[in-house]
């Protein structure tokens, strides 16, 4: 398979829960694959534990979820693009509301080039500048 196999040319249009047709894309999810290993990676030097966020029913998905020994929070979600677009972090803002200060930061790891923090005060990082 190429890269236009991982961008999913080719590939059937599907319609996906939220209704809008989609082509199957591996690239998506061999890249969140990827920055989950390095978090685990990095998280297990500080002690802290990873797991993953889904209510029941599914309608709040957060990527993952790293724990440190003292039990405040970091939130991720993995997006395979150089800038979230507006909605991308709404799962991280509902946490941020249910958490409070028990959420130490709120994270979108990407493909950028540049780190900042959105306007909801959201961490904007790419995956190149991950290390513990």
């Amino acid at each position: 398979m190429g890269s236009a196999g991982l961008l999913g040319v080719g590939y059937k249009v599907q319609d996906v829960p939220s209704g809008v047709p989609r082509r199957q894309r591996l690239l998506g999810p061999l890249y969140e694959s990827l920055v989950t290993q390095s978090i685990q990676v990095y998280a297990s030097l500080a002690d802290a534990k990873v797991s993953h966020l889904r209510t029941k029913g599914g309608a709040q998905e957060v990527d993952l979820i790293v724990e440190g020994p003292d039990r405040r929070v970091v939130a991720i979600e993995v997006k395979a693009t150089a800038a979230p677009r507006s909605g991308d972090t709404r799962h991280l803002l509902w946490l941020r509301e249910r958490l409070g200060p028990t959420l130490a930061d709120a994270v979108v790891i990407t493909t950028g080039t540049y780190a900042y923090r959105d306007e909801d005060g959201v961490a904007v990082v790419p995956a190149a500048l991950l290390g513990p």
